[in-house]
C-alpha cells in the first residue's frame, strides 16, 4: 500500500473552490496512465482510459464506467481582517465548531502558507464563569490568529484567501489517521486502482472516466457538471462513510464497523444505488474474497448522486471506506477497509461489461 502517496494527499491543502494544488499532484502521479486528461471549467480532472480488450460485442460502444472521487476539504475562506490583524472566517463544508477549538491552521495565499492558531471569542478558562464553559459557539465566532499586526497581515492575506486545518498524518495502529481523508482516500484509490491495471497490463473491456472533482464539500458541484460531460453508464462515487463503532453510539447507528471490509453504499439523502450493481458488486467480493459491508447513511451525500442525474442518468453506486470521526482533524480510516475498496474496484473493473 502506497501510504506516502497517501500522505502527500492529505496534507496538501485543498478546500473547496481551490483544489488546484492537489490536482497538481495528481496530474504529477498518473503520467502514462490515461490516454486523455483535462481539467473541465469547475476545476475537475477528467481522465479516460480506453478498452483493453474487446467489448463483449464488437459493434457496441463500450461500457462507460465513472469513478468520482472528489479532491476538496471542508476549509474556511478569510471575509474579513479586522484591527488587529486578526482573520474572520467564511466557511466551506460542514464543521461541528465542538472540533475547533485551539487549533493550528494554515492560510493559503499567493506568497506562500502562513501558520496561525484558530480560536473562538470566548474568554480563557481563567476569567470564564461555569455557565459560560456549557456553551458552544457558533462558527462566526471563530477567528485566526497570524500573531502579526494588521499592516504586516495585510501585506500577505486578502479576503478570498483560503484557510485548512494544519494537522499531520499519521500511522496509528491499525489505522491511518489525518485531516481530509474525507476524501483523498478516493483521489488514492482512483490513481492506485488504475496503477495496478496498467502495471499488470489487466485488460478491460470498458472505458474507464476517474474524475477527480471539485466542490463536493458544498453541494457536488464539480460531480455535476463533469457528469454531464462523461455521460456514463455506470457511476461509482468513492469517498467515505461513518463508522460509529465506538463508544456511547447504538449498534443500530453505527452505519459501519471498521475492520469489517469496504462498504456497499446502498442508499443516502442524495441517491438511492441501483439494486442490480449492488448485486454486482457483492458477487464481486464474494467471488474475490474481499471483505465487504452494506451501509446506508440516514444524512449527507456523495458524488455518486450527480453521475446517477446527469444527462439521461444513469446506474450509480457507491463504493465507501468506514471512517471514525469525520470532518475533524483526526478522521480515522482501517488499512484493511481501503485495501479492500481498492481490490473490490479492480476487480470489478477488470470484468465490467454491458449486461
Amino acid at each position: 500500500m502506497n501510504i506516502d502517496l497517501l500522505k502527500r494527499l492529505c496534507e496538501t491543502p485543498g478546500v473547496s473552490g481551490r483544489e488546484e494544488r492537489v490536482r497538481a499532484l495528481i496530474e504529477e502521479e498518473i503520467k502514462g496512465l490515461f490516454d486523455e486528461v483535462e481539467t473541465d471549467p469547475l476545476g475537475s480532472l477528467i481522465c479516460r482510459r480506453h478498452p483493453r480488450s474487446e467489448t463483449a460485442d464488437g459493434e457496441q460502444r463500450p461500457l462507460r464506467v465513472m469513478l468520482l472521487c472528489h479532491m476538496d476539504e471542508i476549509g474556511f475562506y478569510v471575509s474579513h481582517i479586522d484591527d488587529k490583524g486578526f482573520l474572520w472566517l467564511d466557511p466551506a463544508g460542514g464543521f461541528d465548531p465542538r472540533n475547533l477549538f485551539s487549533r493550528r491552521v494554515l492560510v493559503c495565499t499567493d506568497d506562500g502558507d502562513r501558520l496561525g492558531v484558530m480560536n473562538p471569542c470566548t474568554p480563557p478558562i481563567h476569567l470564564s464563569e461555569p455557565e459560560d464553559r456549557k456553551k458552544v459557539p457558533d462558527l462566526k465566532d471563530f477567528y485566526v490568529d497570524l500573531g502579526l499586526p494588521k499592516k504586516k497581515v495585510e501585506k500577505h492575506v486578502r479576503v478570498g484567501d483560503y484557510v485548512v486545518m494544519h494537522e499531520p498524518f499519521a500511522e496509528v495502529g491499525d489505522k491511518l489517521v489525518s485531516k481530509a481523508l474525507d476524501n483523498r482516500i478516493a483521489c488514492w484509490l482512483g490513481i492506485e486502482i488504475v496503477r495496478k491495471l496498467h502495471k499488470n497490463k489487466t485488460p478491460h473491456s470498458c472505458e474507464i472516466v476517474v474524475t477527480f472533482t471539485s466542490q463536493e464539500e458544498v453541494g457536488l458541484r464539480g460531480a455535476r457538471s463533469a457528469a454531464f460531460a462523461v455521460r456514463p453508464d455506470v457511476g461509482i462515487g468513492l469517498d467515505v462513510t461513518l463508522a460509529c463503532d465506538t463508544p456511547t453510539v447504538a449498534d443500530h447507528e453505527q452505519v459501519t464497523v471498521q475492520g469489517k471490509g469496504f462498504a456497499l453504499h446502498v442508499k443516502d439523502a442524495s441517491f438511492i444505488a441501483d439494486h442490480g450493481l449492488v448485486k454486482e458488486l457483492e458477487a464481486v467480493a464474494k467471488k474475490n474474497k474481499i471483505p465487504y459491508q452494506r451501509s446506508i447513511l440516514r444524512r449527507g451525500g456523495q458524488d455518486g448522486a450527480a453521475a446517477q442525474q446527469a444527462a439521461a442518468g444513469a446506474k450509480a453506486i457507491g463504493v465507501t471506506v468506514g471512517t471514525r470521526y469525520i470532518h475533524t482533524v483526526i478522521e480515522m480510516i482501517d488499512r484493511g477497509d481501503l485495501q479492500a475498496a481498492h481490490d473490490v474496484l479492480a476487480a470489478y473493473l477488470a470484468s465490467a461489461t454491458h449486461t
